[in-house]
This record gives structure tokens, sequence and C-alpha cells, in this order.
């Protein structure tokens, strides 16, 4: 589901994707840079007035700070993780989208995503939830590369929910949404 005009949402101002938008175009022009290298240009570079809250090897998390978290690449392969994210949540059916992290938003390098706070801790009972949760991807054509307990979040009833499945991938079984009757 496309955006219609990523500068008019109600998460970012329009300075926050003007800023964006300049990193993009930076880190595009030189995509050779180390990704440590990287995510400190980009920090630098896009001065949001927002605390960043994590980072792996390809995004930065900001905490917009009214429930919602903003990831920005910083490398090619965050921008391919960003509209994987997007691309597998609005795509899922039902059963599969309530175990992904929402995602709200989507612009070029930038998406916007429910913020979820309840960390999975590292216990048996969690890891049998995993494991079945990586048997319940791939049982309808989901392959979850990279699902562990860092990338999962709690809800309020102790459901995990994926907060990072950007380098998920589908399979030719995947079920989309839209062939579901």
């Amino acid at each position: 589901m496309p955006f219609p005009n990523e500068k008019e949402n109600s998460f970012l101002t329009i300075n926050d994707i003007d800023a964006i938008d300049g990193w993009i175009s930076k880190m595009k022009e030189n995509p050779l840079r180390l990704p440590s290298d990287k995510r400190k240009l980009a920090q630098r570079t896009l001065n949001l007035p927002y605390n960043i809250i994590g980072h792996g090897f390809n995004r930065m998390v900001y905490d917009l700070g009214s429930g919602y978290v903003l990831k920005i690449a910083f490398s090619e392969i965050g921008l391919i993780c960003n509209t994987q994210e997007h691309n597998l949540y609005n795509i899922s059916n039902p059963k599969i989208r309530n175990y992904l992290c929402p995602v709200l938003a989507k612009g070029d390098g930038w998406i916007v995503m429910k913020k979820m706070e309840r960390k999975a801790s590292i216990n048996i009972e969690n890891l049998e939830k995993l494991s079945r949760l990586s048997l319940l991807f791939l049982l309808n054509g989901i392959i979850p590369v990279d699902l562990r307990l860092a990338n999962i979040a709690l809800t309020d009833d102790n459901q995990m929910v994926v907060i990072d499945y950007g380098l998920f991938t589908t399979t030719p079984l995947y079920k989309r949404a839209d062939h579901l009757n």
C-alpha cells in the first residue's frame, strides 16, 4: 500500500522528511562506507530532535515520543529492510499480521512503526513460543530470517510480536491477504 504523499503524514514534520531525504541521497552517493561509519554519519547529517533507542547493522531506530518509532536506513540493506517490513505487513493475512509490528507510514529510506516496549526475556517459555512462531511463519510461506528474542516484543497478554522483520522473505507458497476467502 503506497503512501500518496510522504511529505504529508501525522508522524513526521516536513523538516524531518527533508533531513531524511538529504541523508538518503548522501548515503546512495557513497555506498561503500562501513556500516558503523554510516550510522555515525547518518546521526550527524540527520540531526533529528528524537532520541535514538537502538540500531542494528543497517538501520537506526528513533523514539518519536508518541507511541511510535522511526526506522531510518543507513545502508542499501537498510533500504531493503524498510521496504520488506512495509510490504510484508501490508500483504500479510490477518493471522500472520497479528505477529508483526504494525508499519504505519513509509517514505524513501524510512518507516514508522508502533512502539513495542516489553522485550521478551530469555526463558524456556519464550524460547518455545519463538519456535512455534518460526514454524507458523514457515508454514505460511515466510522464511523468518533473523527471528530471535532480541527482535521480539510482548503484548500485554504476552503474545509475541516481531519488531524487526526486515530480513524475512517469502516463498512461492506464501498466501497473500487478498487471496484469502
